[in-house]
């Protein structure tokens, strides 16, 4: 059963054609204002793989799991509302940057208000961030009174930006960042929930989607700035790709059975830099979900 049908019953144009399209519509949305950051490639998938599995193994239907699938690609759709000399900055954040970071759930409520299947992924939006201690954002909101799904994103959501690679830090081990996880349930994570995922963790569940962008396609480094450039699953040996920080030119090579990169000496042109959305990768979460 693909994930189309699984979340039809949450619409009420019964046209599966329109549905496909509203949906196209909003992961290609998001998957752009993705790519305004190199650092975070393949952020969106990662949340949408972690939520999905996490959702299923708590017990959720097939249908709620696939809507908490599209809530994870969907939940910093907000930050296009950050301006670039934050969201790119190479250095920690001042407090009163982070404020404007702390900004982005209510920005992409509120882009997200008046279109016709803001049902699906409100609340992983505009919550992602609150904690059951009360000290999260943007509303502050305890405990279960935070919806199920944001706690669930949030929790996966944290968890991908500690083992991603930041300019000013490098990405923890995945035993490390499921260790302050299990430090912090009923505090920042839900106790239950956060449980569930740092035991799936321990398993070796999260092993082939963590520095991930698509399903097996491992991000490949810069030798400038380090695991920034995103290949496509579709790519074949002899393409160019680009780093989009620094704009060096890489060209595909095959390495046994995976691609790997080798830069060619060149940098690309404004229009290699040019942010893609990749269809065929926000097609597949919309024909099916492979974990």
């Amino acid at each position: 059963m693909n994930i189309l049908s699984r979340i039809s019953n949450l619409f009420t144009d019964k046209s599966n054609t329109n549905r496909k399209d509203l949906l196209v519509s909003l992961l290609i949305m998001a998957w752009v204002v993705e790519a305004r950051d190199p650092y975070t490639g393949g952020h969106l998938w990662r949340v949408s793989r972690f939520a999905h599995r996490l959702a299923l193994e708590l017990g959720m239907s097939e249908t709620d799991a696939a809507r908490i699938a599209i809530g994870g690609f969907l939940h910093d759709l907000g930050k296009v509302g950050i301006p670039d000399q934050i969201l790119n900055k190479k250095d920690k954040l001042s407090e009163e940057e982070y404020d404007v970071i702390r900004t982005h759930p209510e920005i992409g409520w509120r882009m997200l208000a008046n279109h016709p299947l803001a049902h699906i992924a409100e609340h992983a939006i505009r919550f992602h961030h609150e904690t059951p201690d009360g000290k999260g954002y943007p509303t502050g909101i305890r405990g279960t009174d935070i919806p199920v799904e944001a706690r669930i994103v949030g929790i996966c959501d944290a968890f991908d930006a500690m083992t991603s690679t930041r300019p000013y830090r490098k990405g923890m081990p995945i035993e490390k960042a499921l260790s302050i996880i299990e430090s912090e349930l009923g505090r920042q994570f839900d106790s239950i929930i956060g449980a569930k995922f740092v035991a799936l963790g321990k398993l070796g569940h999260w092993n082939h989607v963590v520095g991930h962008t698509d399903q097996g396609i491992p991000l490949q480094v810069c030798g400038m700035c380090g695991p920034t450039v995103v290949l496509r699953k579709e790519q074949q040996a002899g393409e160019h790709v680009y780093c989009r920080s620094c704009a060096t030119e890489f060209v595909t090579e095959q390495r046994d059975e995976v691609l790997g990169i080798s830069p060619t000496g060149r940098n690309g042109r404004a229009q290699d830099l040019e942010p893609i959305a990749d269809l065929k990768l926000i097609k597949r979460l919309l024909v099916g979900v492979a974990i």
